[in-house]
């Protein structure tokens, strides 16, 4: 997979600790991202009910029963994120990581 200018990783091939240094980065997109009039319903809806999940105190698995109450709700929440960005047309998404790259 060729890396997207201005991302400066390959996705799927970040180490944790790259992850957390880009993290304020990923936050400034779905931001903007969410904000964008471009962006459909239902990538908002995804992003919308992932997060409601996530919050949600009754769910498949019990968050007593730890990590594994835990790790589904993260899953969940994970696939939202990844989902959102993906039902984002790629052209305003790729406007969006140049704005931020740039420093925006």
């Amino acid at each position: 997979m060729r890396t997207p200018p201005g991302i400066g990783f390959t996705p799927g091939r970040m180490d944790t600790w790259r992850m957390l240094v880009h993290l304020p980065n990923f936050i400034k997109l779905y931001m903007r991202l969410w904000r964008d009039k471009r962006v459909g319903v239902l990538a908002r809806a995804v992003l919308v009910l992932g997060a409601l999940y996530f919050v949600m105190p009754i769910d498949a698995l019990n968050d007593l029963m730890i990590p594994l109450g835990w790790a589904d709700d993260t899953a969940v929440l994970v696939a939202a994120l990844w989902g959102f960005v993906k039902l984002c047309p790629r052209r305003v998404v790729q406007e969006h990581v140049e704005i931020i790259d740039e420093g925006g």
